[in-house]
């Protein structure tokens, strides 16, 4: 079972994606207010283009100045060709810059087993100053039926990270876009389960449960809804296809004023009772008790996170 001692406390309210075949587009995304960005080389690069990418993805982590952003790649699939040495060229020409791998389409423990694996003898090998975590999607049904078990495999694994893209081909759902419903057939958040099983294992793990991407980078609204939906169940942030995504993530995935300073009055108002012998407390003309401040917490703890950052 994995346990949090080694893992850094990395702020991940908005995690941008940026094709790695793009010198000019990784340079801008190392100034924008991402928390973390990701240099893709799966998805966003064609087939043809998956080794000539490595370049632009090593050469921006050496010579870009990233500030207090998360450094991050995606690598393609443990399943295909590229993985292996998509790892071995960016950790050994890039690894003292890197503080991220994200695995996509894993099934099993085995994808993160066999990263993981790989990633401790390049370390070893090369010296590294530090460990680099991982971030793996979970974008196939064979993982979701088993994500209680992935979120616990590895003390590397630092978040999961919810991709409805490619779930919906593995769960053969018909939807529109990427990220969005479609109330006429189906009533509500069709994602509910999914997103909602793997933030409670990710929870449970003691790791960080990421909502997946929208599609629609233009409907800002629709955007800042399932950031909504993701943080009030328990998610930490949300990927980011576009830039214009960023603010709204970071907006949604943080405490607002109001929220800091009630948590901080029910948070006392429950120790004061408590320090004079009561269980509970009366506050706004509700009863308040351990469970509340527990509650609270939650939101003192994120403040306080956002703030080490200076975000």
């Amino acid at each position: 079972m994995a346990t949090t001692a080694t893992r850094p406390n990395r702020l991940r309210r908005s995690e941008l994606s940026v094709p790695g075949t793009s010198a000019k587009m990784i340079a801008k995304s190392a100034t924008s207010d991402a928390d973390l960005i990701f240099l893709d080389l799966e998805d966003a690069v064609a087939p043809q283009e998956k080794e000539a990418a490595r370049a632009p993805v090593i050469e921006g982590l050496n010579g870009l100045a990233w500030g207090n952003r998360v450094r991050a790649v995606r690598v393609n699939g443990t399943h295909t060709t590229w993985c292996h040495d998509d790892i071995i060229e960016v950790v050994t020409q890039a690894g003292a810059n890197l503080d991220v791998i994200i695995i996509p389409k894993v099934k099993a423990p085995r994808d993160i087993w066999f990263v993981d694996t790989l990633l401790a003898q390049l370390e070893a090998k090369l010296r590294l100053p530090h460990r680099i975590g991982l971030e793996a999607l979970v974008e196939e049904t064979e993982a979701l039926a088993c994500v209680e078990d992935i979120a616990r495999c590895s003390d590397r694994l630092e978040a999961l990270i919810l991709g409805v893209g490619d779930l919906s081909a593995s769960q053969g759902i018909r939807a529109g876009h990427i990220g969005g419903g479609d109330g006429d057939r189906y009533p509500g958040d069709m994602w509910h389960y999914a997103r909602n099983r793997m933030i409670v294992s990710c929870r449970a793990a003691g790791i960080d449960a990421i909502d997946g991407p929208y599609a629609n980078f233009r409907n800002g609204d629709a955007y800042r809804k399932e950031c909504m939906w993701a943080t009030t169940l328990g998610a930490v942030g949300k990927w980011c296809i576009h830039p214009s995504q960023i603010e709204i993530a970071n907006d949604v995935f943080a405490p607002s004023g109001d929220e800091v300073s009630k948590a901080r009055e029910a948070i006392d108002a429950v120790r004061e009772a408590e320090a004079r012998g009561d269980g509970a407390a009366s506050l706004d003309g509700m009863m308040i008790d351990a469970a509340t401040a527990r509650i609270f917490q939650v939101t003192m703890d994120r403040a306080d996170q956002i703030a080490a950052k200076g975000a």
